[in-house]
């Protein structure tokens, strides 16, 4: 697989919102648990399925990181804080 293919794959898997991916990646693996298949085909699998993994990783600590910066504004309402541009800084 030439690595304009790759990067476009990859591309699109970083589009999927997260339930996609995570549909795919299961399938993926159900498939190759369950199936004869060849050696390409799985390897061509296994690297759809990493893709997949990494972008679902990627997405819930993105989400993480939104629940952690959410508030309480004067009014009772809930909103999201901006991100500092250092994440390990702690804010009081």
């Amino acid at each position: 697989m030439s690595k304009a293919v790759r990067a476009s794959d990859s591309s699109k898997a970083e589009n999927l919102p997260f339930e996609e991916a995570l549909k795919r990646l299961e399938t993926i693996v159900e498939a190759m648990e369950s199936e004869d298949l060849p050696l390409e085909t799985l390897l061509a699998r296994y690297e759809e399925g990493t893709r997949l993994a990494k972008v679902c990783q990627a997405k819930l600590v993105d989400a993480e990181l939104k629940i952690q910066k959410l508030e309480k504004n004067s009014a009772g309402e809930v909103t999201l804080k901006p991100l500092s541009p250092d994440l390990s800084e702690e804010e009081p």
